[in-house]
């Protein structure tokens, strides 16, 4: 009795003829088809097993479903003349073919997983690669010629003449149809193919990338403003089926996710992107199930306003030309470019089962979009892009723990060659006028020391001068240069100029780095020269009488000289101390205003590597990486401006009409009848004459006020060394033999280490040491009044030459020189008269850092802290020296 069954409609239950499928409903064998109801529709007392009729007078076949007879393959009909592909014919892909035919029989299913070495049979290419091959080659088929197309991309475009895989089968069609014509005259495009490759030819890819311009031009500004690169792609399915032409904007080939304003900036001209993110390989499973192709091209008009389309080329990194990657060779005469390109493949790496998980999936994980600016244009015309792509091979283990990185960028190129050689011409030129400098600096500093001989320590300042001129040098070519892009890349209206990439930035940086490096070196030397220069308080106070003294031991008084009082030397040693710190900046203020304009007015945001000269960004809107030229550029820019700007407030107001601490101290040192003598060098130095016009310092409120009131009238002489006049600062060129007398007296001043252990000296010493104080008082004070005729002096004025070159032609042989210096250059051995120097490290230590961690505020903020540590190691090394050179006790040094 024949068994029941549920219809295939699930709303009856029918006889069935022979046996019942696992779902309970009737089963017939193959070739039959199940039949349930009449014609009308009614339901039969029992369904009926029908054999289709596959002779020639019908030729059909049982569907899929098996409810239906439908006319047969047309390949069965044509090949074998019924609807069974028998030997020796050739049944593949659902299609017949004969194996009398040219095309050749071999198939290659496996595919290579390269970047894990792993070989696996793919389900998908034993299914379909000899049957698409076979029918685009035999019928011209367009599906299935596009359906092989893909595969050969799936294959990553790599052609092996040894292997018949799916491209040498495209190759194999594309060779024997020559005879077909091209598509648009384009020779590597055959009609009914689909265009994947440029051509194997050596030296092809550079024609194709540099021989013809788009006559579309790019403008950041203006009434032409085009700043809009219009890309578009022609999609299809794994199959070979034309889906659709669709732009490329709203991440179409970006896999990270972000808003559409963000995605849609990768495609603004001029603008560098970067988009990077971590996707799960389950979402990438779940969005793309199937791969996509895309075709793409770039929207043009010529000057006409004609529309166009160019095909894209495409620089794919995986590819294999006898088992040799092509393509990441940095010779681009070597590269195979090919045209059509897919996100995910999660389709080849199938085995057994196409409904199963695939073993492996390939990921585009770099996709970089190059745009060429045209050598010289000023209408802003590019050449055709390029896109460059990697593909990552994912061995799928657990498919929710395991992510992979992509990156999706767009950069922008121009032939840097004539920038690099007029930079080179610069350093040039500069490099050597600072072998000139270096060799006059050095002049002065032999003659300074009064040594004639070219020794090694003569080698060795030569070339700390060199370092520092060259360090001014590089700073004025990486300020210039950075200014220069900064300028002309954001100014500009029609585009001629284009960003460096960052690897093209490193010679620039290099620059950079090396100009701070030399810098420091000659800010070093500064600071040791500074720290360590030999200085005397010359005090021209003179006893005023004498007063009864009690002797010990005696037991009764003797008469003895009223001692001068050694505070004045303390306060003036003091006020010493405290300029030798001291700027024509304030140093705390350029940091933060500096940090200010950067952070908060948004300065910075001109470092970005966009064309918009705007400070303010929209939090929505894309925010490109920044250039490091830029930030140099605008980083440098800000602090010179700034720090120029306080030094010229501190010249023309600070200094006249509230404080000028240089010119103070001088007037100190007049109101404390005190001298400085100071050597910067052996046989050079400078002299600040304080000697009192009133005789005495030492003295009352009274009798001060009444003094200053005469000298305000003047009612005295004037203050100069010379009678009649004010000159009170001198540069002093001393002769050998004083030099030497002054070292003289000067060994037994520092005998013993010093006055910092004068409590711990014994009492001999320490008298001594008193002794040779007096002695050295005394000897410069009779130097200066011009008592020993051996070793006199005359005063006179610089050369207008001497001034320039900072150097003296007139060598102090028998008498020293005393030069009238109106300038203050006594500051020269002081942080004041270097702040060219001060301001340029500090300028280069904060961009060096910078340009190391992106970061102002932390470039600020390591500013801060190597100026106050130096500051502190100039003031506590400094008050060391000044106590060891002067006897003045370090402790009364604040």
């Amino acid at each position: 009795m024949p068994e029941k069954g549920v219809t295939e409609d699930g709303w009856d239950c029918i006889s069935c003829p022979s046996g019942l499928t696992a779902e309970g409903k009737c089963h017939c064998p193959t070739g039959h088809i199940l039949v349930e109801r009449d014609v009308n529709g009614t339901l039969l007392s029992q369904a009926t097993c029908e054999l289709c009729d596959g002779n020639e007078s019908s030729f059909t076949v049982a569907n899929a479903l098996q409810d239906r007879c439908i006319r047969c393959e047309p390949t069965f009909v044509n090949t074998s003349r019924s609807c069974a592909c028998s030997e020796p014919n050739i049944l593949t892909g659902g299609l017949c073919f004969s194996s009398t035919g040219s095309f050749p029989l071999r198939r290659i299913s496996t595919t290579r997983y390269g970047e894990i070495g792993m070989y696996l049979t793919s389900e998908w290419f034993a299914k379909y690669l000899q049957s698409s091959a076979a029918a685009c080659w035999v019928y011209a088929n367009l599906t299935s010629c596009q359906a092989l197309g893909n595969m050969c991309v799936m294959n990553m475009n790599s052609y092996n003449s040894a292997t018949f895989d799916a491209c040498r089968l495209f190759q194999f069609i594309f060779e024997n149809a020559a005879g077909l014509s091209a598509i648009h005259s384009i020779s590597f495009w055959r009609q009914n193919l689909p265009w994947l490759f440029y051509g194997d030819q050596l030296g092809l890819a550079p024609q194709v990338l540099s021989t013809t311009s788009l006559p579309t031009n790019f403008s950041f500004k203006g009434e032409n403003q085009n700043t809009k690169l219009k890309f578009v792609a022609a999609s299809y399915d794994i199959r070979g089926n034309f889906l659709k032409w669709q732009t490329l904007e709203g991440g179409v080939l970006q896999l990270c996710p972000d808003t559409e304003t963000r995605l849609n900036a990768a495609y603004s001209f001029g603008t560098t992107y970067q988009q990077n993110c971590e996707i799960p390989i389950s979402k990438i499973l779940t969005d793309f199930p199937t791969p996509i192709f895309y075709d793409v091209y770039l929207e043009y008009a010529d000057e006409n306003q004609h529309q166009y389309i160019l095909a894209v080329p495409v620089l794919n990194l995986n590819l294999q030309h006898n088992k040799m990657f092509v393509n990441q060779d940095s010779n681009p005469g070597k590269w195979l470019l090919t045209r059509r390109i897919f996100l995910v493949d999660a389709v080849s790496g199938r085995e057994n089962d196409l409904g199963s998980q695939p073993r492996v999936i390939r990921v585009a994980t770099q996709i970089s979009l190059s745009i060429r600016l045209v050598p010289n244009t000023i209408n802003g015309n590019i050449y055709p892009p390029l896109i460059t792509i990697a593909y990552s091979d994912i061995d799928i283990k657990d498919a929710n723990s395991q992510s992979v990185k992509v990156s999706f960028s767009v950069t922008y190129e121009m032939d840097h060659g004539e920038a690099h050689i007029q930079t080179d011409i610069a350093l040039g030129v500069l490099g050597g006028l600072a072998v000139l400098a270096s060799l006059l600096k050095t002049a002065g500093w032999k003659r300074r020391i009064g040594s004639p001989m070219i020794d090694l320590q003569t080698v060795m300042k030569f070339l700390v001068y060199y370092a520092g001129d060259l360090a001014n040098v590089f700073f004025i070519i990486t300020v210039g240069t950075g200014l220069y892009w900064l300028i002309f890349f954001k100014a500009q209206k029609s585009v001629s100029v284009l960003l460096p990439m960052p690897v093209q930035e490193e010679r620039f940086v290099t620059y950079v780095g090396c100009a701070f490096a030399l810098k420091a070196l000659q800010f070093l030397h500064k600071l040791i020269s500074q720290i360590t220069i030999d200085i005397f308080f010359i005090d021209w106070e003179r006893p005023k009488g004498k007063v009864l003294k009690a002797v010990e031991g005696e037991g009764g008084v003797r008469s003895a000289t009223v001692p001068v009082s050694i505070w004045r030397t303390y306060f003036v040693a003091n006020e010493w101390n405290e300029i030798q710190t001291v700027r024509k900046i304030n140093s705390v203020f350029q940091v933060f205003i500096v940090l200010f304009f950067l952070e908060v007015v948004g300065f910075k945001n001109l470092a970005l590597m966009d064309s918009s000269s705007s400070l303010s960004r929209s939090p929505p809107s894309y925010i490109a990486p920044y250039s490091r030229i830029l930030r140099y550029a605008v980083s440098a820019a800000l602090w010179l401006a700034i720090g120029i700007i306080q030094i010229v407030f501190f010249a023309v107001f600070y200094e006249r009409f509230i404080e000028d601490k240089i010119r103070q101290f001088v007037d100190l040192c007049s109101m404390s009848n005190i001298s400085v003598f100071l050597l910067s060098h052996k046989c050079f130095g400078y002299y600040i004459h304080g000697r009192s016009v009133h005789g005495h310092a030492d003295t009352n409120m009274e009798e001060m006020n009444m003094n200053l009131k005469r000298e305000a009238e003047n009612l005295c002489s004037q203050r100069g060394l010379v009678p009649n006049t004010d000159g009170q600062t001198f540069q002093i060129a001393i002769s050998n033999q004083m030099r030497q007398h002054y070292d003289k007296i000067h060994e037994t001043l520092i005998r013993k280490n010093g006055p910092a252990r004068l409590l711990s000296s014994s009492a001999s010493t320490l008298e001594q040491s008193i002794k040779a104080y007096h002695m050295m008082n005394k000897f410069l004070g009779s130097f200066i009044d011009h008592v020993h005729k051996e070793m006199d002096y005359f005063i006179k004025d610089k050369l207008l030459l001497e001034r320039i070159l900072g150097m003296e032609f007139m060598e102090p042989m028998e008498k020293s020189i005393f030069y009238n210096d109106e300038g203050y250059s006594f500051s020269s051995v002081l942080y004041y008269g270097n702040e060219a120097t001060l301001l340029i490290f500090d300028l280069l230590f904060f961009c060096v850092v910078d340009l190391a961690c992106q970061n102002f505020i932390l470039a600020a903020f390591l500013t801060y802290l190597q100026q106050e540590i130096f500051r502190y190691i100039c003031n506590t090394v400094g008050q060391k020296n000044l106590a060891s050179k002067t006897l003045v006790d370090q402790r009364f040094l604040i």
